[in-house]
């Protein structure tokens, strides 16, 4: 039996959002139901985002291994570590906006719902689908996502080593390390961006703008090496 604030209109937006449909309704609310908001725990999502959580590192693990044949364990770990982690399973929730069909007792979500719920409510779906529709089910609502973040995380080490590799640049030529100058800050505190250059020695080279000072720097630090190597800075001041 369905959880009373569970009409069909919002049974079927929320299956749209997921893009899958259920045969058995019942574990998707079961899957968005907090223990303030159940009968008894055992009715809540605590038992499937245990299933879940499994699910996920299942699919990640098999990702990461298909896709990186060339790297060791301690290398694969690291990877997984990320695209298994709270912060990502709460991009993901959010993205399928899963927050707005969480059951919660009267009075426990009157200042939001935790970010803590929020993650762990992919999870507990993750493992809905897969009860639901088997592996192949949980792979079609899984996959995409993972490689998304998955290449994300990637660009973010690529844009990492920009730095190193200017500093080892730099130390092996010239006996010194480069500075990162903040030239500009622009918009509100809780969302600004910073325009940042790289000097080395008396060479100011093209600045660049991103939302982070680190990612600024790491951008900063492309243009620098591509510079130095006669080329066009891949970041523009624009």
């Amino acid at each position: 039996m369905l959880n009373p604030v569970w009409d069909a209109d919002r049974l079927e937006r929320c299956q749209e959002r997921l893009g899958y449909r259920f045969s058995r309704p019942d574990l998707l609310v079961r899957a968005l139901t907090h223990s303030s908001g159940a009968n008894t725990r055992l009715s809540s999502y605590e038992r499937l985002e245990f299933l879940g959580d499994a699910i996920l590192g299942f699919f990640v693990s098999e990702y990461l291994f298909e896709r990186h044949p060339d790297q060791l364990e301690g290398d694969l770990t690291h990877r997984k570590s990320a695209l298994v982690s709270r912060d990502t399973c709460l991009l993901w929730s959010r993205e399928l906006g899963l927050e707005e069909f969480v059951v919660m007792g009267k009075g426990v979500d009157t200042g939001g719902i935790p970010q803590n719920i929020v993650a762990d409510i992919f999870e507990a779906v993750v493992a809905a689908v897969y009860l639901d529709g088997g592996m192949v089910a949980a792979k079609n609502l899984l996959l995409p996502r993972i490689a998304g973040v998955a290449g994300r995380l990637g660009e973010q080490e690529k844009a990492a080593l920009q730095k190193s590799r200017l500093q080892q640049h730099c130390q092996k030529e010239m006996g010194i390390s480069p500075l990162y100058l903040v030239l500009d800050e622009q918009g509100p505190d809780h969302c600004k961006c910073f325009k940042i250059a790289a000097k080395v020695s008396d060479r100011i080279f093209t600045p660049a703008w991103a939302n982070t000072k680190k990612e600024a720097e790491q951008r900063a630090a492309a243009n620098a090496l591509s510079e130095l190597a006669g080329g066009a800075p891949p970041y523009g001041e624009g």
